[in-house]
Order: structure tokens, then C-alpha cells, then sequence
């Protein structure tokens, strides 16, 4: 792996050439600090609305979460209280090697927007955040409980609702170079120019483009090439309108993570560095396990267009066309027929746009919106015989999913204030049209062509809902609000490959029951919760604090049943759940230069009922769902003296579970990590120059970090990954 590249030559060049003994002999400052500038979390609200109903991590509060969270969202917001953030990755540039829980809800099902517009795709459901830089965003808000209508959230927010929101091309011209280097031949190199306004009319653009390898830090192989380019155009058309494009293109390389067993975390210290093998060994059965045939490659493409007509004072119109393109494949050793290589395939496209006109009626702040979205996502699977020569293919796998979808989604807002009180109040009609999809088994050699299966087929769909969400606010002073909301949250039926591949796995045994996949697929619906938000918001002089109280009801939950018919279980949504928790956000100031937060939480998910097995009853009942800590604690500070900067950190999770009846037990773990930087100012060209290291998991502590399950899954079928050692990263960034 080239430990170099041009962008980092270029970035270590101009560090070599700057005046750094001038800027000696006059000792660099930074410039004050302004405490209420440096707030790492804030309350958000979406525009038409009055009551505060998520939390935006600032562009500081992104930073602090270290390198890792400049290339994955879920990293970003992982100073969030009610979270749970787990990577296989010390450095954050592996796709789909983590999770993220959001009060105890897995964050595939939840939404990803920029600016409102979707993100996501299937196997696995749900947003992509590893596609963006960070470094291209002014911040990024959270919605964990109910979700403002007038939000894009594609397929689903019962896991949340996540707004990235774009650094457009700024006003004056903008050079930065960042470039990183650390632990495992970690590199990583970026660049963003703006042109700053080019003419009378106002006409901006922004190039920004990064470049990341690293070595997987055990095992052989390497995460990456990640690359990635993002262009952003602002114009300005006349005095009242605006039209603005944003496109993203990422792509990555990267060889997988080995998922272990539950005997293998037992004796984590003998099995930490324990991953796929290096050499084939001639055999089927252990050649599943060879690293170079455990791997991926994903390619994607965003753009988004906004344009915004403001016809009077209060009145606005705003369109937002998007396009989106997904090409990847995933291939992974598996043990079915003593041992093969399956290569999951997801070929997408999706096109829509999002029409909104915002205004007032009298008194009252009003957002009428719809969204339509068409999508053609062929997700399939190929499988290759694993032979002395290597793989050979062994024909189509199982289609999971081809054809046109739509979505369908008006929504409405209305907000208002009456003296110290405020409310709101929103309805949003989703419906999704779901494709049929012809089925297909592997032909007879040499060619293996696929051969129609009727009993493969699975029919079109529709599946709608109606989602309510209502807030209010009430100032009791200047300094302490309360608050109430209440939001019904849902996501689109999902793991339609899993439940092919058993019934193609297990085919003649439906047959021999007069069972079609089709009939399987009839037991599958919408997931839903509904949630209610009680909190408070208190401002002090010194310190402000956010806790916030929660309730949930989550219905027809995707969850295994038995089937006494075959003898086989398999995924229903008929599953329910109910949870309630605390989530705190304190920030304090006690000095200037001295910034202090604690977000704690406390989270309690349960399934309602014992779930079966086989026939046997599972002893679910009132038991935490798997990989859900009831107590979590992120805290940490911020200590500035002149131009130098340190920022501990501690995040503190409690005991998960990977079985729904708590058999496989992980213990609480502590990490510890060390940001610091020093800043200097105006040196020649450069008007900041920061180098900063970060030591990411400081104890060097061997813990377990990502529980690869669904909610019900029982014992021995959870995959761990532990989580990376001690980790250095050295940046230097420069801005012009």
C-alpha cells in the first residue's frame, strides 16, 4: 500500500516551506475564545416549526469525536447521549462493519438525509453513512423520537432521523489541506477550495476530494482505497430565488472484518487478533475463511439540486431534485454445501424530488410538502465453487429484489406561538409501492443460466401509513423551557434476502408443504413506534442542561416464529416492544478556556412477549434487546491554553447481550481517549496552521465492540468483532 499520495506530498511540501521561525519569534495565539461559540451540541428545529425537537452536533463537536468521524456519520454523532456506536475500524473508513443504536433501535432503520433529501439503499436497509466527509458539513442534527414530517426519511425513522447539512461554497475564496497519518499505515489526505463570489451575480462553486488507506489493524488485508470527490455550486437568480447542486461520488475497496464466536470472545485475550486467513489451504470447508475471497467494493453517487423561489415576504417555494447510484459487491465465505463464496450484488438507482412551499396563515407558520421517489434496486446474490484454481461460478444465488418502486409522501406542518407557549403540529401520509419479482434458480453446467421458478416469485405490494407528530413548548423564563412531543415513527418491510435464501436452501421442504415464497412474504408489514419526548432546556450562565424522558411502543417487529410445517423457523413481523429511558446533555463553562460536558443515559427496550423456537419457548419475555446497554456515559473536556488545546474523553457502556435470553453476556467496558492540538496563526500564506494527535483508546483495553445480531437472535447465532487497540493519528491541517 503506497503510503503516499500526491495530496499528502503536497500538503508536507507546504509545511516544509512555511516561515514557522518567524512565526517563533512572535509568539501564535489563537483568537479568544468566545464560550458560546464552541458548543458542541444545540438544539435544532426544522424551518416552519417553533419547538426544538433534536440536537445538532456543531462542527466542533464533530472534531472532537477524532479521524474516525470524519468518514462515518455514526462516528459523528457518537457524543450523543442514548447512543451506541460500535466499529471494527480504529479509523472509521470501513463500510458496514458496525452499528449504531439509537435508544436501543438499530440505525439501518432509521433515515440519512442531506438537506432532507434520502439516503439509503437494502442489504442491509438503510443509510449509507460512510459515503460523505465530514469535513464538507456545517454540522448534522439527530431527531431519536419523533420526527418532524417535512424530513425526507426515505424507508423508514424508527431508527432516528439524521440531517447532514452541507458547508456550501462559502463567500470569500477557501483553501484547506488536511492530511493524516497514524497506527496500521493509517493515511489519509484532504483538500477543499472554495472560489468564494466570482462576479456580480454571485456565482460560487466548492471542490473538495480526499484520499484514505489503512491496513486492517488484525488479519491480513486493507481497508481501502476510500476515495472521494464532492462538488458544490451556489447561484443566486435574482433578488428572489437561489439555486444550489451538491454532488457526492465515493468509492472504496476494502477487505472484511472475521466476525467471531461467542467461544471466541470468551477467551478474548487468546482470540483478539484472530481473522481470516492468509493462504488457502486447499479445503472447501476452511477456504470460506481465505481473506482475499472475504471482501468488498461500493460505488455511489449523489446529486441534489435545491432550488428556492421566494415570491413574498412570506412565501417561499423550494424544489429539490435528487439522483442517486449504487453499484456494489460483497463477497463473503459461507458453509452452506461444505463450503462456498456468495457475492452479494446491489445494482441501484433512484431518482425523486422533494416539492415544499413554507408560509403563514395569519399567526401561523405553515410547510406543505410532498415527496415522490422512483427506484429500480436489483439486489441478488452468485455463488462460486471455492477449487484448487480458485472460485468458479456456480450460477445465480436468489434474487431478493428487482424492479420499480415508488414512494409516495405528502406531508403538512402547522406552528404557532401564544405568548410563552409554542406548538406544533404535523401529519405525513406515507406509501410505499413495492415491485414484484420473478424468481430464478441456477441452471445445469457449464453455463448455469438461470431457470424461471414460479414458486420463487413474490407479487407487488403496497403497504402505507399515517404519521402524526405533535410539540409543545412552554418558557417559564428566559433561561428553562419545557417541552412535550409526541411522533409516530416506522420503517418499510426489509430482509427480504435472508428470507429468500432459506426458502431457496430449504426449497423441497416448502414444496413438499404446498408453501411458496410468496406466502412467506405475506407475513411481512411495516414496522411502526410510536414515541412521547418529555424534557426541559435550561440555559445558565455557566453551564445549560437538556434531560429528556422517553416512552415507546414498537409494533409488528420483524421477529423468527416457528413453523410447525417444516420445522423451520423463520422472519414474521409480528413482534412488539416497548422502552422508556432518560437521555441528559449538560454542557459547562467554568472558565473561559475550559469546556466540560457529561451525556449520560439510560435505556430500557424489552420484548412484551416470550418468543418460540423450534417449537420451545424463549425465555424473551421483559429482557433488554440484544446489544443494548441499559447505561452509557460520554464525557469528557475541553482545556485551552493560548494557542494549545487537549480533550480527554471517556465513554462508559454498560453490559449487552448477544441472545435474546441473555446466555452470551458482554461486560462493561471504559475507554479512554486523548485529543490535542496546537494552532498557529497568519504563518506566510496560511492564516491556520493546527497539528493535532489523537490517541484512540489510550489503556490499549481488548473489548468487544460491535454485536453483529437481530433483535431475536438467539444463542450461538451472533457475530463479534472486537474493538481496535490503541490507536495514533497525527494531522496537520492548513487553511488558507
Amino acid at each position: 500500500m503506497p503510503l503516499f499520495n500526491p495530496l499528502s506530498l503536497i500538503t508536507l511540501c507546504l509545511v516544509a516551506f512555511l516561515p514557522l521561525g518567524a512565526a517563533a519569534e512572535e509568539p501564535p495565539l489563537l483568537a479568544p475564545v468566545v464560550v458560546s461559540g464552541q458548543e458542541l451540541i444545540l438544539p435544532t428545529q426544522q424551518a416552519g416549526e417553533t419547538v426544538y425537537t433534536g440536537s445538532r452536533v456543531t462542527a466542533e463537536g464533530v472534531a472532537l469525536q477524532g479521524s474516525a468521524a470524519s468518514s462515518r456519520v455514526a462516528e459523528a454523532l457518537g457524543i450523543l447521549p442514548g447512543l451506541s456506536v460500535e466499529s471494527a475500524d480504529g479509523v472509521g473508513l470501513a463500510a458496514e462493519q458496525g452499528n449504531l443504536r439509537v435508544r436501543g433501535v438499530r440505525g439501518i432503520l432509521g433515515a440519512l438525509t442531506v438537506e432532507g433529501v434520502p439516503n439509503f439503499g437494502l442489504n442491509p436497509i438503510g443509510p449509507r453513512d460512510y459515503l460523505y466527509d465530514l469535513e464538507n458539513m456545517a454540522g448534522l442534527s439527530l431527531y431519536k423520537g419523533p420526527v418532524p414530517a417535512d424530513i425526507g426519511t426515505g424507508v423508514g425513522s424508527r431508527g432516528g432521523a439524521v440531517v447532514l447539512h452541507p458547508e456550501w461554497p462559502g463567500e470569500e475564496f477557501a483553501l484547506r489541506l488536511k492530511q493524516g497519518f497514524g497506527s496500521h499505515d493509517y493515511s489519509r489526505s484532504y483538500l477543499r477550495l472554495d472560489s468564494g463570489s466570482l462576479n456580480d451575480i454571485d456565482t460560487r462553486f466548492s471542490v473538495a476530494s480526499s484520499y484514505g488507506d489503512a491496513d486492517k489493524w488484525r488479519g491480513p488485508g486493507e481497508v481501502g482505497p476510500r476515495r472521494n470527490l464532492n462538488l458544490g455550486f451556489s447561484q443566486p437568480l435574482g433578488e428572489k430565488a437561489d439555486l444550489k447542486l451538491w454532488y457526492n461520488r465515493n468509492e472504496l475497496d476494502q477487505h472484511l472484518y472475521r466476525a467471531l464466536s461467542y467461544a471466541d470472545i470468551r477467551d478474548l485475550k487468546g482470540n483478539y487478533r484472530k481473522d481470516f486467513n492468509e493462504v488457502r489451504s486447499g479445503a472447501a470447508a476452511d477456504d470460506i475463511y481465505y481473506y482475499d475471497d472475504n471482501r468488498g467494493v461500493y460505488r455511489n453517487d449523489d446529486l441534489i439540486s435545491i432550488l428556492t423561489l421566494t415570491t413574498a415576504d412570506t412565501l417561499k417555494f423550494i424544489f429539490k431534485p435528487y439522483f442517486s447510484w449504487e453499484d456494489s459487491r460483497i463477497r463473503e465465505g459461507v458453509t452452506v454445501q461444505g463450503g462456498r463464496v456468495q457475492e452479494r450484488n446491489r445494482d441501484i438507482e433512484r431518482g425523486g424530488v422533494i416539492a415544499e412551499v413554507q408560509g403563514e396563515l395569519g399567526e401561523i407558520e405553515t410547510v406543505l410538502g410532498y415527496h415522490f421517489e422512483n427506484s429500480d434496486m436489483d439486489v441478488f446474490t452468485r455463488n462460486f465453487a471455492i477449487t484448487p484454481g480458485g472460485l468458479e461460478y456456480r450460477g445465480l444465488g436468489v434474487m431478493a429484489s428487482a424492479g420499480d418502486t415508488r414512494i409516495h409522501s405528502p406531508y403538512l406542518k402547522f406552528a404557532g406561538r401564544l405568548g410563552a407557549f409554542d406548538w406544533q403540529a404535523g401529519m405525513k401520509y406515507f406509501r410505499f409501492e413495492d415491485s414484484d419479482s420473478r424468481g430464478y434458480v441456477a441452471g445445469p453446467a457449464p453455463d448455469y443460466a438461470p431457470v424461471r421458478a414460479a414458486d420463487l416469485d413474490r407479487a407487488a405490494e403496497v403497504y402505507d401509513i399515517w404519521l402524526p407528530t405533535l410539540g409543545v413548548a412552554f418558557d417559564l423564563n428566559e433561561r428553562l423551557q419545557l417541552y412535550a412531543g409526541y411522533g409516530r415513527n416506522f420503517i418499510r418491510p426489509y430482509a427480504y434476502l435472508p428470507l429468500a435464501t432459506l426458502y431457496n436452501n430449504q426449497r423441497a421442504r416448502f414444496q413438499g408443504q404446498g408453501i411458496d415464497l410468496q406466502q412467506l412474504f405475506d407475513g411481512y408489514d411495516l414496522e411502526k413506534s410510536d414515541t412521547v419526548d418529555l424534557g426541559l432546556r435550561y440555559a445558565g450562565d455557566w453551564f445549560d442542561l437538556a434531560p429528556t424522558l422517553f416512552l415507546s411502543r414498537h409494533k409488528n417487529l420483524l421477529t423468527s416464529v416457528y413453523d410447525p410445517r417444516v420445522d423451520l423457523n423463520y422472519q414474521q413481523n409480528v413482534g412488539e416492544a416497548s422502552g422508556y429511558g432518560i437521555d441528559l446533555e449538560m454542557n459547562a463553562y467554568p472558565r473561559e478556556n475550559l469546556t466540560l460536558f457529561v451525556n449520560p443515559s439510560y435505556t430500557v427496550l424489552t420484548y412484551d412477549k416470550d418468543l418460540t423456537f423450534a417449537g420451545a419457548r424463549l425465555d424473551s419475555e421483559g429482557r433488554q434487546v440484544v446489544d443494548t446497554p441499559r447505561l452509557q456515559v460520554k464525557s469528557g473536556l475541553i482545556y485551552r491554553l493560548g494557542a494549545a488545546e487537549i480533550a480527554p474523553v471517556l465513554r462508559w457502556m454498560g453490559a449487552r447481550h448477544g441472545d435474546v435470553e441473555h446466555r452470551e453476556r458482554i461486560g462493561s467496558c471504559l475507554l479512554v481517549d486523548l485529543r490535542g492540538s496546537y494552532s498557529f496563526r497568519d504563518v506566510g500564506p496560511v492564516e491556520t496552521l493546527k497539528i493535532g494527535l489523537e490517541l484512540n483508546n489510550l489503556l490499549n483495553r481488548k473489548y468487544v465492540s460491535v454485536i453483529n445480531a437481530f433483535d431475536d437472535s438467539r444463542e450461538g447465532q451472533t457475530g463479534y468483532y472486537p474493538g481496535a487497540p490503541l490507536t495514533t493519528v497525527l494531522t496537520v491541517d492548513l487553511k488558507f
